[in-house]
């Protein structure tokens, strides 16, 4: 939880030029690269190029979005915005779109703003993922205290919920699971509540691993947590929830932490992206499309 010490620390925004049809997956993507907040404003404000999209009194705006937007997500420290900016150079989504700076901004009350964007989000009517300050479903079985950090995973992005639900429908008990780029280490402690044997959870990021490690401590679970070559031997679930130009990469080394009969779960993939991501996993593995949300898609094995 950001403590209220945190009241008067610095962030750090990102600001990024794209057009208008960009924007949606973009804000999307910065979300998932642990963006505690995303903005879009006009480009061409005050410029003779500026666009008005509020139409005459009971008609609809003229237009969805602006030509040129403006993209400005925070972060609570310099370094993850960027490697924010520097993870989604490469996208094919991000064509066109250029970063313009990142910068400084000036103290606010950050916990107030911060915990006015997360509620108590329903993975399954059992399993909820739920923010410290709130009080948890009465329905709620499992639930997974977490707080927005300074790593990915608050279960509030698509790829994050739907990681979680197949978690929590197809885990065999006492499976042997590793969540690869944990982030925060939901998936982790998902799996964990959900009835694991043994749960590793890896990131190249040590900060992540710092994170999950004390998230899991936090919702007294099990889980090793440790930069990736901690990871050995094979698993019945492995689970990756990153970028597709990093999953591509990952391909042969993913699937080698498989065992026969085991299940590979891939997220962070944009629909248009399924093709490809088939063909980098062809030689290895064959997967499917098991679930969809909002533009992105779990593919598993």
């Amino acid at each position: 939880m950001v403590g209220r010490e945190s009241v008067c620390s610095l962030m750090f925004e990102l600001i990024l030029l794209c057009a208008q049809d960009q924007v949606e997956t973009i804000s999307e993507a910065l979300l998932a690269l642990d963006a505690l907040s995303v903005s879009v404003e006009d480009a061409d404000a005050h410029t003779e190029q500026e666009q008005a999209l509020f139409g005459e009194p009971g008609m609809p705006a003229p237009a969805s979005g602006w030509l040129h937007s403006q993209v400005t997500a925070l972060f609570t420290e310099q370094a993850l915005a960027e490697q924010a900016a520097q993870l989604l150079k490469p996208q094919d989504f991000f064509d066109h779109a250029s970063v313009v700076r990142i910068a400084e901004v000036q103290p606010q009350d950050w916990v107030r703003l911060t915990q006015s964007q997360f509620e108590p989000v329903e993975i399954t009517p059992e399993l909820w993922v739920v923010p410290t300050w709130h009080v948890a479903p009465a329905q709620a079985s499992k639930v997974i205290r977490l707080d927005p950090g300074l790593a990915f995973g608050t279960g509030t992005h698509p790829t994050t919920r739907m990681c979680l639900r197949w978690i929590a429908q197809n885990l065999a008990p006492a499976s042997r699971v590793l969540d690869y780029g944990c982030g925060s280490g939901i998936l982790a402690i998902g799996a964990a509540m959900c009835g694991a044997g043994n749960v590793d959870a890896v990131d190249i990021d040590t900060d992540a691993v710092t994170a999950a490690q004390a998230n899991a401590t936090a919702n007294q679970v099990l889980v090793n947590t440790g930069l990736p070559d901690m990871a050995q031997g094979v698993y019945g679930l492995v689970v990756a929830n990153i970028l597709a130009a990093p999953l591509k990469v990952l391909a042969p080394l993913l699937c080698g932490h498989v065992q026969q009969g085991g299940h590979l779960v891939l997220a962070g993939i944009l629909s248009r992206q399924v093709e490809e991501i088939k063909l980098a996993y062809a030689p290895y593995i064959q997967l499917q499309v098991a679930d969809s949300l909002d533009g992105w898609v779990l593919m598993t094995t």
